[in-house]
């Protein structure tokens, strides 16, 4: 019998299990997903929600409430973070491309049960909203954390809104600040650090349009919607491609859209890759939004971080 009812649902999933597989071979790397996808189900258990599905090396599960789901979140992030660091996976494996990385989505509202199953539109909404989450990042809808209390509430920063397939109208999106050591996106260089002074800024070029955008500016989105902050009019760039955050530190650049971001740094002739993930800028270099850069017909964005403290946004 159909039942609707006020849920929170939560989607879960892990990527890099397929170069896990390749550096570390079948049975040490069947028995690494196996065990972190128990770990997922436990942080979904402990935190009295309920597993409706398991979807390839992920989950979707409902919750009673949004503090119920972030406990989870928070709990599935910390578990991968032991995971990595306690030497169950090789050492050069926990920072480096083969790690495991969890992406957490959750939105609330009226969902649909029917034989255990949950459907409707917070469901929908959670489930195409992963694919825009950064790598160990979760997102929440505004409906999710605005019923937070304040002490959690305010852990979040706000993507004001994305593009959802199947909604016309921008979804507002808020992310989870995590004070882990591990929080910060990996760089091109694996776990090393740039403990130089923390940017002031970050300039953004592409064709004939030059702009600088302060850290209190951040997160911006570039892509090819008029709502973009780096608007790009390019019919070969996604209306929401990346976006650009400030987190510890530093500038993060994560993947929004369906044919990829590759970032290649000056003074580098290797091209990194993001598709649905993230790297740190640092220095200068290029962003080829849907191919690489080092095609001549790719949309390029040319950028610099900034380092001197009077650097101000151009209108």
């Amino acid at each position: 019998m159909a039942q609707i009812i006020q849920r929170t649902v939560l989607f879960a999933d892990l990527r890099g299990s397929t170069s896990l597989f390749e550096t570390l071979g079948n049975a040490e790397a069947t028995a690494v997903v196996t065990q972190t996808v128990a770990l997922v189900r436990h942080a979904v258990q402990k935190a009295e929600g309920r597993t409706v599905k398991t979807l390839g090396d992920g989950l979707m599960a409902v919750f009673s409430d949004p503090t119920q789901a972030f406990e989870a979140a928070v709990q599935m992030h910390t578990e991968l973070d032991l995971l990595m660091v306690q030497g169950r996976v090789r050492a050069e494996q926990a920072s480096g491309p083969g790690a495991l990385k969890l992406q957490v989505a959750v939105s609330h509202g009226e969902v649909v049960e029917i034989g255990g199953d949950c459907f409707g539109d917070a469901v929908n909404v959670a489930a195409r909203l992963l694919g825009h989450a950064g790598d160990n990042e979760t997102l929440f809808t505004a409906e999710a954390r605005d019923v937070l209390p304040p002490a959690l509430s305010g852990r979040f920063r706000s993507l004001e809104g994305i593009s959802v397939r199947g909604r016309v109208e921008p979804v507002r999106v808020y992310a989870m600040q995590r004070n882990l050591a591990g929080d910060a996106a990996a760089t091109q260089f694996g776990s090393e650090s740039f403990p130089s002074p923390e940017p002031d800024g970050i300039r953004l070029i592409w064709l004939d349009l030059d702009r600088m955008f302060d850290t209190k500016l951040m997160p911006i989105v570039l892509g090819r919607s008029v709502q973009a902050a780096f608007c790009i009019t390019d019919g070969r760039v996604s209306r929401q491609h990346a976006r650009i955050d400030w987190q510890s530190g530093q500038f993060s650049l994560t993947d929004l859209s369906f044919n990829g971001s590759y970032v290649r740094f000056s003074g580098s002739s290797e091209v990194m890759a993001l598709r649905r993930t993230s790297c740190t800028l640092h220095g200068s270099g290029v962003i080829g939004l849907g191919s690489s850069p080092v095609q001549l017909d790719t949309p390029v964005v040319r950028f610099e971080i900034l380092h001197f403290a009077d650097t101000q946004a151009q209108d």
